[in-house]
Parts: structure tokens; sequence; C-alpha cells
């Protein structure tokens, strides 16, 4: 079965791959300290607030550990599943990375992404929330997805076709629209945006995955577009290819490829908001480039204006 790329096997090499997290990207490290929180710690994570959407489990929930590590104050995880198991994770990697004076505020939202009214009503809990907790959000990452059973178009399931979209695509705007407004009362003003490699392949039976993914980069274009003189960064990304639930439904001759540790897309993550990078803001990056040479390219990207969709001809 043939696969139709574009430019894909060029932008996955477009800096050295790697498949396990590494110490540039350490959750433990310390960073240049640019904050004006008056707490005694010098990681600038302190005081920050974060919510990690699809946060019960698999990446999301891994990615939330790491917030806590760094040191993030605030975490918010919101999701359909039962969360308790979640908020306990949390609170242990932050208590096992020292942070406990105070330790991090974690709230649960149990949220259906598809849903306006329960996005809605999550956005005035956490609002509320920050009337105690102080600070709007700093970050955003939108990890719930969906991925349906690959089928040709004229054997898929209408249903299940339209889901996939309603998760990775109405979701991501669903929870931009009425979170934006913490955000862009934070410091960091940045939402991250999961993608896909899948966004740069048509391949046969992948039509919902795919083309939701590359929605969703382009959402993440129009995100830098609408806001970016507001503050906001916006930044679409490849997880890597990790064995999770999710990815395991894909058939079965796809599951050679999911190689990658899950505590790389996690780790990566948390590296591209530490800091505000609106260099990257608008564009999809892959979380198994080696961040450190990403940094290096910093220039290159911004003045040939990289790493976004467009029309070959």
């Amino acid at each position: 079965m043939s696969t139709v790329t574009v430019n894909q096997d060029e932008w996955r090499d477009f800096l050295p791959n790697v498949h396990d997290t590494y110490p540039f990207i350490d959750p433990a490290k310390e960073i240049p300290s640019t904050s004006s929180s008056s707490s005694p710690s010098n990681n600038t994570s302190r005081g920050r607030s974060v919510l990690i959407t699809g946060a019960s489990k698999g990446i999301g929930l891994l990615t939330a550990t790491r917030f806590a590590t760094a040191g993030f104050t605030r975490i918010a995880l919101a999701a359909r599943s039962p969360l308790d198991a979640a908020v306990a994770a949390v609170k242990q990697a932050a208590h096992e990375a020292g942070h406990t004076d105070p330790p991090p505020h974690v709230l649960a939202l149990h949220v259906d992404v598809c849903s306006a009214d329960s996005l809605r009503a999550a956005a005035e809990k956490k609002n509320n929330n920050n009337n105690n907790t102080g600070g709007g959000l700093d970050v955003l990452v939108n990890n719930a997805g969906y991925l349906e059973r690959w089928a040709r178009i004229d054997e898929s399931d209408p249903l299940e076709w339209w889901r996939t979209w309603e998760v990775n695509v109405h979701g991501v705007y669903l929870a931009c629209k009425y979170f934006l407004p913490l955000v862009l009362r934070s410091e960091l003003k940045t939402v991250v945006n999961v993608s896909s490699v899948g966004a740069l392949a048509a391949r046969p039976t992948s039509s919902a995955y795919a083309t939701t993914k590359f929605a969703v980069c382009r959402l993440t274009e129009f995100l830098h577009n609408d806001h970016s003189r507001r503050g906001l960064v916006a930044i679409a990304v490849h997880p890597g290819a990790v064995k999770t639930e999710l990815a395991q439904g894909m058939p079965e001759h796809m599951h050679a490829v999911l190689i990658d540790e899950p505590a790389l897309p996690a780790d990566a993550m948390l590296w591209l908001v530490r800091e505000r990078r609106p260099w990257l803001s608008g564009r999809m990056v892959s979380c198994n480039w080696n961040f450190e040479e990403l940094e290096a390219r910093k220039q290159e990207i911004v003045d040939q204006d990289l790493l976004k969709f467009k029309m070959a001809l």
C-alpha cells in the first residue's frame, strides 16, 4: 500500500532525531531566572500554571507530572475519565522533586472537549479557582485526541469519522476559545497543540485522523495570526511515535514504528514552554528533534519562515 507524503521525510530529518529524553530538556534542570515571582526558588517555573487536556493517562498524564517536577505551582488536569489517580501522581512527582513548600495546587476538571458548555464551565471554574491561587493561565496544552478505525472513505463509519474531527479539531478550538482569556492574562501566554507527523502524509485509510492533524497545524497558525500582537505564542507539535493506547488503534502493521519513549514528548513540551519562544509561534515542531540544535537554528527558521504548511509550486 503506497503512501503519498508531503515533504514528510525532509521535515522529519530537519534535525537529528532522538527517541528518548536527554539532559538538555531535563525537567529538573534550572533555567535562567526571568520571572518577577517573589518565590525564594530560582526555578522560574515556580508560581506558574498549566492546563493539560487528555491528562488522565498516557502522554497527557506524564506531561503533567513533568510540569510538577519542573516546579509549576498550579496544574490543572482536564479529561472525561476519572482523575483521582492522575492528581495523586502529579502531587507525588512534585514531592519527589522537592516542591513541597508549598506543594502544587492540582485542579481536576472533568470535561468533554467536544462540548462548548463543558469547556465554558471548566474555564469559569479555573477562573474562580484563580481567585484563590492567583494569576492567569501560563500554558494550555491541547493534548486530548481521538483516532478512528482506519478505513477507506467508502467503508468508513460516518459517526466515527466525524468524532475524530469533533475531538481533534473542534475540541482544540473550544479549549482555545474559552481558556485564551486566561492565557492572555499570564506571563508566558503559550498554547501547545498536539498534532502529528500524520499531518504530512496522505496515508491510505487515515483520512479523518491525518486531515484533523493538518487542520490543527493551520489552526495554530491562526492563533498566532490573531493573537501574536497580544503576546500569544502558539506551537503545534508532533509528539513522536509513542506506544500509547491511542496509537495502538492504528492498523497493526503500523505498530513497528512506535519506538519512542513517552518521557520524550513530555519533557520536550515542557522545554518548549518553560520560557517564551515567539520564534516558534505558528510553527510545527517535532518532539523527536534535538532541541539544542533546534535552538541553534532559530535565526534560520525565522528568516526563512520555516516549519509551516505551504503549497509547493
